[in-house]
């Protein structure tokens, strides 16, 4: 139940924001921010472009919903947005603006422990970035995600979609299934506080009708953590080398070629040939 202070002597809690703000010029409220990672969207063109980035869907849930600005937004294009905020008064007040809204739900709680609808549906969202990779990895995780259109850091979006000119290592195991896309640049100063850096807008499909691949992504894990420093090194002492010189040149790709730099599709094509169907 929410403690009413509107009578009665709180002359307590004066003294420890007045303490707290002396001893390190920050409030309550400034540090719940800082630990939740909570920097708001306030740019109004930045919304717009990351709500077109997303697209409409029947079903979107959005983790990290705040102060609803992008709930909102969502709203007008989808048929429903389910906003998870674990922040219980940004909750509170997003739940009590959007109450008469049926288009909009909110949940008082914590994305990551949110079991995925069965049906199809769709996350976009301003998502805090100390936890980016574990809601990637709940995206990835979901059956019935069609797609994840997340406002990361940009060089988080970078590193995965390729854009540093290198590949990481969960954008390779996935590739099969799914497409990495780097869509857009926001800059810093579209959010409040303003963070440290620049962020982008991250684009993840589920592709239509994921191979059925055994044993794929245990491959990527040895070609990354292997010794040998490239690809070719670190499959040999597991393949014969006749069969790697020929997968390295069915797929084009130069035995030499450091693992982070060999394209994802190069990769396909020389786990195929490594481990032919039947």
């Amino acid at each position: 139940m929410a403690q009413s202070f509107a009578h009665g002597n709180y002359s307590h809690t004066q003294k420890r924001t007045q303490k707290a703000r002396a001893g390190s010029g920050r409030t309550d409220r400034d540090r719940t921010r800082r630990v939740l990672s909570q920097n708001f969207l306030v740019d109004p063109d930045a919304v717009a472009r990351l709500v077109k980035a997303a697209g409409p869907h029947d079903l979107v849930l959005e983790p990290g919903a705040g102060e609803g600005v992008l709930t909102r937004a969502l709203a007008e294009i989808c048929g429903q947005v389910v906003g998870y905020e674990v922040d219980p008064l940004l909750a509170g007040k997003l739940a009590s603006r959007t109450r008469t809204d049926p288009r909009i739900r909110v949940v008082r709680g914590d994305f990551l422990a949110a079991r995925a609808p069965r049906e199809p549906f769709a996350v976009a969202g301003n998502i805090p970035y100390g936890i980016t990779s574990k809601i990637v990895d709940w995206c990835l995780r979901a059956p019935s995600l069609t797609s994840a259109t997340l406002l990361t850091q940009l060089e988080y979006a970078r590193k995965r979609t390729g854009d540093f000119g290198r590949w990481s290592m969960l954008t390779v195991q996935t590739w099969p299934w799914y497409g990495w896309r780097l869509l857009d640049r926001i800059d810093a100063e579209a959010f409040r506080p303003v963070p440290a850096v620049d962020s982008a807008i991250l684009r993840i499909d589920r592709l239509p009708h994921g191979p059925d691949l055994p044993g794929y992504e245990e491959f990527v894990a040895h070609g990354f953590t292997g010794l040998g420093g490239s690809l070719h090194a670190t499959l040999l002492p597991r393949y014969p080398q006749a069969r790697v010189d020929a997968a390295f040149a069915e797929a084009g790709v130069d035995a030499g070629t450091v693992v982070a730099y060999v394209h994802p599709d190069r990769w396909r094509i020389i786990f195929d040939h490594l481990h032919p169907a039947g």
